[in-house]
Order: structure tokens, then sequence, then C-alpha cells
């Protein structure tokens, strides 16, 4: 089991650009496929509930207790990250629809896959598996502010309450609970504990799935977005420079070791753009700008975790 579920995190690059592959040409062959979208938030929920089950309750305590670690990981993603996007969305970016979803895709940290690519690229993982939770509610609450901040009061034609609240209770709350639940169950039977192993190998799997529901869904919807793509993709690509050497920096200044400081970088990094698209579905007139653009984050994260798992694992040796 444990070679299984190992196997699949050390080839999770390959499974997801071959999920893309797959979900891509069944868009194109087969009509109709924008019905997928109804799906996307169940398969989001199961993925996040079997990431959280493989964040012992033990350890999110003990996470919480490096309060370095907590702080820098915290400052990196909600205060330096925020300033960088800003910057980057105020110099180069006119259209506010544009903004908005640039700011969305780019100000809410990974909660799912950065586990495990932090992990190949020789970072602390177990103390990114333990702050999840945290990252997931900490963006949750931060989201309306900085797009406040950015859009002013345009920002209220654009989002609505009710999306953040229903996405907070079915993509945290519940999906956290059960996972509480379920690691209960297997300490205290033998079948829960068998369970709890066979779902251990799903993240990996439940992600791939997640990705090809969500561009088979959107795919067909971007004929007419391209144009915005374009405008985005040189941010996406900054972004990605510079948001690892941000989180280094951060986690360096707070004397964290080599791979306590790495873990900060791949999370400053990598991005919560399958989580975050419901919430851009949900806004009047998104599609197919929003979801185009977000798609389009991921697309260019995916590429960039090739490098990070090779760069970030040399930074911070002697």
């Amino acid at each position: 089991m444990e070679n299984i579920r190992s196997q699949l995190e050390e080839k999770q690059v390959a499974i997801y650009f071959a999920a893309v592959v797959i979900a891509a040409i069944t868009a194109l062959l087969i009509p109709g496929t924008t019905a997928a979208e109804s799906a996307i938030n169940p398969a989001l929920a199961f993925m996040l509930f079997v990431t959280f089950l493989q964040v012992p309750l033990v350890k999110l305590g003990q996470a919480l207790k490096q309060l370095r670690f907590m702080a820098a990981l915290l400052i990196a993603n909600f205060i330096v990250i925020p300033l960088l996007v800003f910057a980057l969305v105020g110099f180069f970016l006119e259209d506010t629809m544009l903004r908005l979803g640039v700011m969305l895709v780019l100000l809410a940290p990974c909660i799912d896959y950065v586990v495990t690519f932090a992990h190949l690229g020789r970072a602390d993982a177990r103390l990114l598996l333990a702050a999840t939770p945290i990252l997931l509610i900490a963006q949750m609450l931060m989201l309306p502010l900085y797009l406040r901040l950015m859009l002013g009061a345009e920002v209220a034609n654009y989002i609505e309450v009710a999306p953040f609240i229903h996405a907070f209770t079915w993509l945290i709350a519940v999906p956290l609970f059960l996972a509480a639940i379920m690691q209960l169950f297997a300490k205290r039977s033998a079948t829960g504990t068998s369970i709890s192993n066979y779902l251990g190998l799903a993240p990996v799997p439940a992600t791939a799935l997640v990705l090809i529901i969500v561009i088979i869904s959107v795919l067909p919807q971007l004929g007419t977005a391209l144009t915005s793509v374009q405008q985005v993709l040189p941010l996406y690509v900054a972004y990605a420079v510079l948001a690892p050497l941000c989180g280094w920096w951060i986690a360096r200044k707070a004397r964290l070791e080599a791979a306590s400081s790495r873990a900060i970088a791949f999370s400053s990094a990598t991005r919560n753009s399958l989580v975050i698209l419901p919430l851009a579905l949900a806004i009047p007139g998104a599609i197919p700008v929003l979801p185009a653009i977000i798609v389009a984050q991921t697309l260019v994260e995916l590429i960039s975790e090739l490098v990070y798992v090779r760069v970030i694992a040399r930074w911070g040796q002697k």
C-alpha cells in the first residue's frame, strides 16, 4: 500500500499532465462536456477530504506550535505575496475582469498538491501539510478584503457573499469534519484503519479527476477568451519566478532551517486555482474569461513545478 502511494506521488506530475491531455482531447471530440461543470464542487470536496485525511490532528497541533514557521508562512502568503500581486496587476492590467481573475487565483495559496511537490523538492512537507486547513480558512477570510483594497467599490458588482459561505461550508468545514471523524474511526477500528489506508491512495487520483472535470467543462468555452489568456500569461510567468524567491527570503529572515524555508518557497509559488474556480464561476459575467485565465494559471504552474522540484531542492545546501 505504501509503495503504491509512493509511486503515485513520484509520478504525479506525469499523471496530471496526462489528465490534462485526456481532458482536452475529450472536450474537443465530444460535444456537451460543459455539463460536467456541476461535478466540480463534489470532486473538489472529495479531493480536499482525502487531503485533510493525511493531516493527523495531533500533527496539526504540533504545527501550530511551530510559531516561527507559521508566522513566516502567513507573512509570505498574506502580506508579501499580495504586495507582489498588487504590483503585477496594477502595472500591467487595466481590465477589471482580468484583474479580478488574476487576483482570485494568485492570492490563494495551494493546500493540496503543493504538499507532494514540496516533498519532491526536499522541503518539510509535513509542516506544510499540517498547515493546510489554516491556509484555506485564512484565504477565504482575506480574499474579499484584498479584492476590495485593489478593486474598490467595483468589487461589489462582481463578488457575492453567498458563494464564499457556500465554499467555506462544503469545501472546508464539511471535508475537515469528515476527515476528523474518519481519523477517530481508524484509531478505534481495524475496518476504519483499512478504509483510511485505501483513502490514503486517493489524493493524486482525486486531483487528476478534478483537473479532468475542470478542463472538459471549461475548454469548450475558451474560444472567445484567448486574447485574455495572452494578456495574463506574462504575469503568471513573472509570478512563477518571483514568488518562490519572496517566500525563501521571508523564511531565511525568520531564520528557519533549509527544509522549512523550501516549504515556504513552494507555498508562496503554488496557488489554489482548482478550489478558487467555483467561486469564479459564481461571479456574474465570469464565463468565459475567468475560467480561461484560471485554468491557464494551473497549466503554467504545473510546468513551473517541474523546475521547482529541481531548483528549490538545491537552495540552502552548503
